[in-house]
């Protein structure tokens, strides 16, 4: 595991959304998303690279700024640390929720852990009118309740978004959207999340049942097949590109928590192809992925791959090498 690449993203503000090639674009700033997404990647990777600690101290500064007082975030912010758009409760307030549950979790650092629970209970409180801005706050709910099994805030939010996620279509579409789009593993994610700590069965076997489903139409052969950014219905083909890491790292995370919830060792399959996507074998045959600085690429194309390494891309691969690591190590 190198983290050479996020490391250069990061400055003492924050980390840099986008890149050309692998130089930051720095007149693009940063934003919570990515911030959000580096803090998680940083404490999991503390004990292979001590130099994450500037990282992680970083986004725990940038979330404690983002944050207002009742618990709505803004989402970007520029190079000179001037904070752009309304605070609000779409996707970024979810992915900070999941950070800051995974710091009181996972972190050892007191300041941080406190930083953590400041942010969590100010925006805990809040709710989303989107979907999967929920789900991420749910994947933060769930790392919470690891540490505190009866976290009343938790356990409200994971009720409250299992409910705002309808029943699926048809069995000719079982999913609760009518169309797939992005990270759609977060989707069953949450719902397994829930299931798992409300003891809900009901809800544990829609979790199962759309994620079996997801990975049987992002799949071609022995390797993933992911839907492209512009999102899929059936009555488009598939394989189609730009494909994006974002939906492997999804995937990974959802299986492997269903694997921890039912014990079913098949669930590993994802884990494996996801890592072997980022290495070559996908729809294209090329490597989405430099191991040599931790770099992860952007889009995977008819032709190739779209070589900038921004940091979407980047914590997307190194997650899903992460959770390989810590898998075999377990």
């Amino acid at each position: 595991m190198r983290y050479d690449h996020l490391l250069s993203l990061t400055d003492g503000r924050g980390v840099f959304e986008h890149c050309a090639g692998r130089i930051p674009r720095v007149e693009h700033g940063y934003c919570v998303d990515d911030v959000a997404r580096a803090w998680i990647v940083a404490e999991r990777g503390l004990d292979e690279d001590p130099d994450l600690e500037f990282v992680a101290d970083t986004c725990a500064r940038f979330l404690t700024e983002a944050t207002s007082g009742d618990g709505t975030i803004r989402n970007r912010c520029d190079v000179e640390g001037v904070w752009h758009g309304p605070a609000d409760t779409a996707d970024h307030w979810g992915r900070a929720l999941w950070a800051w549950g995974t710091v009181i979790a996972e972190s050892s650092d007191p300041i941080r852990r406190e930083s953590a629970e400041r942010g969590w209970q100010l925006a805990a409180r809040q709710r989303s009118e989107y979907p999967r801005s929920m789900a991420f706050a749910s994947l933060g709910a769930g790392e919470v309740l690891r540490a505190r099994p009866h976290d009343s805030l938790a356990l409200a939010l994971l009720a409250d978004t299992a409910a705002m996620i309808p029943p699926d279509e048809t069995q000719h579409w079982p999913w609760p959207e009518p169309r797939l789009s992005y990270a759609n593993a977060v989707i069953p994610h949450a719902l397994l999340m829930a299931g798992h700590h409300l003891d809900d069965q009901n809800l544990l076997q829609r979790g199962l049942s759309q994620l079996h489903w997801l990975i049987s139409v992002q799949r071609r052969g022995e390797h993933l097949s992911i839907v492209p950014n512009t999102g899929w219905s059936p009555s488009e083909l598939l394989p189609d590109f730009d494909q994006q890491p974002i939906e492997v790292s999804a995937l990974v995370e959802a299986a492997l928590f269903a694997h921890h919830v039912t014990g079913d060792p098949t669930w590993h399959d994802v884990l494996s192809t996801g890592v072997t996507w980022f290495l070559g074998d996908n729809d294209s045959g090329i490597a989405m992925a430099d191991p040599i600085d931790g770099a992860g690429f952007d889009g995977l194309t008819w032709t190739g791959r779209n070589s900038n390494a921004g940091a979407e891309s980047t914590l997307a691969y190194l997650s899903v090498m992460q959770r390989a690591r810590r898998f075999l190590r377990s």
